[in-house]
């Protein structure tokens, strides 16, 4: 009894690890262990009883938190997006654009996943989206298994990280932060981490050319009426949005956050790019080729999308919850445009939206209990002083933690790290003086392995569930082939992996790729701070404490 009461906490974890490894669910898994423990520490006389009395508050707490809204928002919007054909469109125009230059498919997937976490925020309708649509392609053409099975899987967890998603949402819950600041200081680190998949892509096409082969010729469908590809008048176009937006960057003050000056300079150019589309193609003017006006007309609703939600946050005129609810609206109004919203879309689309969000909040309902007795056998005091005696400081400190991540990240997914492991590093993190929004892009990029780490990541599930089980006879060519199996997924993921991994460690070396979004703080000179008030009609011979003379003394009733 004595080695119980003694070493409550760390036996509390263990039992919540031995819950996990019977297979119960991890809500149910985290809520017996917080009341099983709750008891034994109220028998023990470790912990008070009215301990759990306030488990109800905590509850509707839960319920009571609108940062939460954001979740059914963007997973309602995402869901509508992917069914609406917008995943099917941007693949086959960025798949013509690139089709020409060795790994142009691989690219148009890689950038197409940024674009369509940038609206989504889910990995599942990413991943099978791009899997259902492209695999098959790059399969048709002679892409090698790997490579392809790599790519679509990787590209589908930018969702991860690519701001609106849901892990930075129940991240800064977690860590009592800001969702706009863990979406602004994200912003960066998620497109450094789609220049870094494009940069391996490169790397293949020069060392090994034959697993990423150009389009045919008689693949590129897209083209003039002389046979010309377009690409000259697209690429006016583009220099000349792109001039606009960079002239317009200028003119905004040094202080503009990165990604507000990035996000209202993007939405310039593409503007200044659609009017003269529009204009082209109303008058007639043939100014533009057909290229042209196909990538314009086909990018420039998710762009706009884009910054209907991120626009509107990172400039502070709505919240991260209002955000979810303008782009889930959004999303509605681009389904009803392409004519695909119907009752059994919505319908399909509002049942998986409950799921997940009820999935969420008893994940959540489960960590409070675990936490509040967890809190009350003094459990954050033993993690913290099990990590910051670790040698090395804060550098130290964040190995260890990443390390333990990467190891959990193997058996867990990224909602069950949120709510069972961050809520014990944040504390400790914050005592040694690590800023929690950084922590927490950090973290997120971490958990993204969870998605790609064989055998168990999610992603590579995903693209399994769509991916050929048999050999088939391709529809366009006619020819045998093959299947794609489960270790070509697996080792497709390794690289993708180390990718990620070497992300953690850019943001550990250059702090600044997350800070640099959230802006520059004005610094407050005390020495000038003036109190001003505004002198009433007193005169000098007034009494000031004449106004509390007829105040009730003490024993008096008033």
């Amino acid at each position: 009894m004595e080695f119980l009461m003694a070493n409550m906490a760390p036996i509390m974890f263990l039992g919540l690890i031995c819950f996990l490894l019977l297979g119960y669910s991890v809500a149910f898994s985290l809520g017996a262990c917080g009341l099983l423990f709750g008891f034994i520490g109220v028998e023990l006389n470790l912990l008070p009883s009215a301990l759990l009395q306030a488990m109800p508050l905590r509850i509707f707490g839960i319920m009571q938190n609108d940062t939460l809204l954001a979740i059914p928002f963007f997973t309602f919007m995402g869901l509508i997006l992917e069914r609406s054909g917008m995943a099917e469109d941007l693949l086959d125009t960025i798949g013509q654009l690139f089709g020409p230059i060795r790994g142009g498919l691989a690219y148009a997937v890689v950038l197409v996943g940024a674009m369509l976490a940038a609206t989504t925020g889910v990995v599942a309708a990413s991943v099978i989206s791009m899997g259902l649509i492209s695999l098959p392609i790059m399969l048709r053409y002679g892409y090698d298994r790997r490579v392809a099975s790599g790519v679509i899987a990787a590209s589908g967890t930018l969702a991860q990280i690519i701001p609106p998603s849901l892990v930075l949402i129940i991240m800064a819950d977690q860590l009592g932060k800001s969702v706009g600041d863990l979406y602004k200081g994200a912003f960066i680190p998620g497109f450094v981490l789609t220049g870094l998949y494009v940069g391996y892509i490169l790397l293949i096409s020069f060392i090994r050319p034959t697993w990423v082969p150009a389009l045919p010729k008689e693949a590129r469908t897209i083209r003039e009426d002389n046979g010309d590809s377009g690409l000259p008048s697209l690429g006016l176009l583009t220099l000349l949005s792109v001039a606009c937006a960079v002239a317009f960057a200028k003119t905004r003050p040094d202080t503009t956050p990165t990604d507000e000056l990035i996000v209202v300079s993007m939405c310039l150019g593409v503007g200044i790019a659609f009017v003269l589309s529009v204009l082209n193609k109303v008058t007639g003017l043939k100014l533009l080729s057909k290229m042209a006006e196909r990538v314009t007309f086909v990018l420039i609703p998710p762009l706009g999308l884009i910054f209907l939600v991120l626009g509107t946050i990172f400039l502070g005129i709505a919240t991260p919850t209002e955000g979810g609810a303008m782009g889930a609206v959004g999303a509605l109004v681009m389904a009803v445009s392409r004519g695909r919203l119907s009752l059994r879309l919505l319908r399909q689309a509002m049942d998986s939206t409950a799921k997940l969000a009820c999935f969420v909040v008893f994940i959540l309902i489960g960590s409070t209990v675990f936490s509040l007795t967890f809190q009350g056998v003094d459990g954050p005091k033993w993690v913290e002083h099990l990590l910051t005696g670790l040698p090395g400081g804060q550098v130290g400190f964040l190995i260890v933690v990443n390390i333990l991540v990467f190891v959990l990240a193997f058996f867990l997914d990224f909602f069950e790290l949120s709510f069972i492991v961050v809520p014990l590093l944040g504390p400790v993190a914050e005592k040694l003086g690590i800023d929690l929004v950084w922590f927490g892009v950090l973290l997120a990029v971490n958990m993204q392995t969870s998605f790609m780490h064989p055998p168990f990541g999610f992603a590579l599930f995903y693209l399994r569930s769509v991916a050929p089980t048999q050999d088939y006879k391709d529809r366009v060519t006619g020819q045998l082939t093959a299947k794609v199996t489960t270790g070509e997924i697996y080792w497709g993921a390794i690289p993708f992996v180390g990718i990620q991994i070497l992300m953690v460690a850019l943001i550990i070396a250059f702090p600044n790729l997350v800070s640099g979004g959230l802006g520059k703080k004005e610094a407050i000179n005390t020495d000038n701070v003036q109190i001003e008030f505004q002198a009433n009609d007193v005169k000098k011979d007034d009494d000031p404490m004449a106004a509390f003379k007829d105040l009730p003394k003490d024993g008096e009733k008033q």
